[in-house]
């Protein structure tokens, strides 16, 4: 029997929930809130589906109950406050810090061989806090926000090849950020064939520039963070680590030497098995993605030195 617990009951982890039962990625998920009714109400919602949809995952809701987490395989953290439009993803540091880590230790408390997925923000340095504090070995504790970064860099590609989105491929690393995110563009391609034998580079340039400012232009129609592809995402990684799927994927890692990088969580390329994150990829990188690279990380530092005073 396998079970995720996914901890925040607002629209991503809800949509995060509802895609787990959907696509019966786990025979049990635990939706968790601190809100009395909320998870309770909106798993009852979900799985009023069932019928309809020939479900068999089975979905629970529970209000600030860890102990109905106990013997979760994955555990995924969506807890704090969203981004209202003007704001950015760090100045969300000094809140969701705090939270972060009380739920972090929570879960811990029921399922100590859990692995860890963080989709809050600011989810790098978040994700940092995870490791600074909980103890885990690293390859347990996977950042989100890459794998948003690529599959908005992907729909953005297939619009401008007017391709079919399941036919392109691409790849974010860095910061999960609107300033530090580098969408890879010498290596989007359409089945294969490199994008630029297709669209000309200025088309190219503006796919990263639209994807760089995905989630702000998201931000600023809706007047609060985006939900259904964040919780997407996040159920992405999580079948990948329940299913042993083996399956390359950006997301934020602790890195210890890889891209030249040392003591901080940003977006690479990772091999996602039943292990967490059982492989860094390290991409041949250019002099120019290099330094971008390095600009991103140097950010991410800047925004990990606001955690001390944060808590």
């Amino acid at each position: 029997m396998s079970k995720v617990t996914v901890v925040g009951a607002g629209n991503v982890g809800a949509t995060c929930a509802n895609v787990l039962v959907t696509t019966q990625v786990a025979d049990e998920v635990v939706l968790l809130d601190i809100k009395e009714g909320v998870s309770e109400g909106k798993a009852m919602d979900i799985m009023q589906t069932a019928n309809i949809l020939g479900l068999e995952t089975r979905l629970t809701g529970v209000t600030n109950d860890y102990e109905k987490t106990a013997g979760s395989d994955v555990v995924v953290i969506t807890s704090g406050i969203p981004r209202k439009p003007g704001m950015t993803r760090e100045e969300l540091i000094g809140v969701n810090a705090g939270i972060v880590k009380s739920v972090t230790d929570n879960v811990l408390k029921h399922s100590p061989n859990a692995v860890i997925v963080c989709v809050s923000n600011p989810m790098d340095t978040m994700t940092y806090l995870i490791h600074k504090t909980s103890g885990l070995p690293k390859n347990r504790i996977i950042g989100m926000g890459g794998a948003l970064d690529s599959a908005r860099f992907k729909y953005f590609l297939s619009i401008a090849l007017g391709a079919n989105p399941k036919e392109v491929e691409g790849i974010v690393i860095g910061g999960h950020g609107d300033t530090t995110m580098i969408p890879l563009t010498r290596y989007a391609a359409y089945r294969g064939v490199p994008a630029s034998d297709f669209i000309s580079a200025e088309n190219l340039a503006a796919v990263a520039a639209d994807t760089m400012v995905g989630g702000a232009t998201l931000t600023k129609l809706l007047g609060t963070s985006a939900w259904y592809a964040p919780g997407a995402a996040a159920a992405q990684v999580v079948a990948a680590v329940l299913h042993d799927e083996k399956k390359l994927i950006s997301c934020s890692a602790l890195l210890d030497g890889e891209y030249g990088e040392s003591d901080l969580c940003i977006g690479v390329p990772c091999i996602l098995g039943k292990e967490g994150i059982e492989k860094i990829v390290e991409f041949d990188l250019n002099e120019e993605e290099k330094a971008l690279f390095h600009k991103s990380a140097e950010a991410v530092h800047k925004t990990n030195a606001a955690l001390a005073s944060a808590l």
